[in-house]
């Protein structure tokens, strides 16, 4: 498997488990005005903004962030659209760039100022990584509001989106 192939898997599984993590927000923000919901909203809103940032520093573009973490978060539905719009984006994007570009090293300024260097692969797998930590924050908060969160797992989202590539041999 080229990593190509991998990272569109990888990006295709995060735009699903993102739909299901918006779905499941939105039924607790119908009902529920807890603190917790909007911690849940503001983080979201932080791996969006990281999302974003990358997606800059992966078109050598400079982004319009001050910072990862504002003040105020975006109502919940224009996040979510946001959201959604950005995992397409992302799923897009890798699917248009060829092994050299993947491989290819980008100097850039982290959210601190700090200089950074990484392969657009690294730039990517980040982009997963730090999604996946904070969608299982997320999770957690809805769990102590509903008793339950989202499906999240990669295994699931393959079983789910290829079952019959998926079901065992008998």
């Amino acid at each position: 498997m080229s990593a190509q192939t991998l990272l569109l898997s990888l990006f295709r599984y995060k735009a699903w488990a993102d739909e299901g993590l918006t779905a499941g927000l939105t039924a607790v923000g119908e009902r529920s005005a807890h603190a917790e919901f909007r911690t849940a909203i503001r983080i979201l809103n932080h791996a969006h903004i990281v999302d974003r940032i990358f997606a800059a520093n992966l078109q050598l573009t400079p982004h319009a962030y001050a910072a990862t973490d504002p003040d105020e978060a975006p109502k919940p539905d224009s996040l979510f659209k946001a959201v959604k719009k950005t995992d397409q984006w992302y799923i897009g994007y890798i699917a248009r760039l060829d092994e050299a570009e993947l491989a290819a090293m980008i100097e850039f300024p982290f959210s601190d100022g700090m200089p950074g260097r990484m392969s657009r692969e690294e730039m990517l797998g980040h982009i997963i990584a730090h999604g996946g930590y904070h969608r299982g924050e997320i999770g957690r908060i809805m769990t102590q509001l509903t008793r339950s969160s989202p499906r999240d797992t990669f295994t699931g989202y393959l079983h789910e989106t290829e079952p019959a590539r998926r079901e065992r041999m008998r």
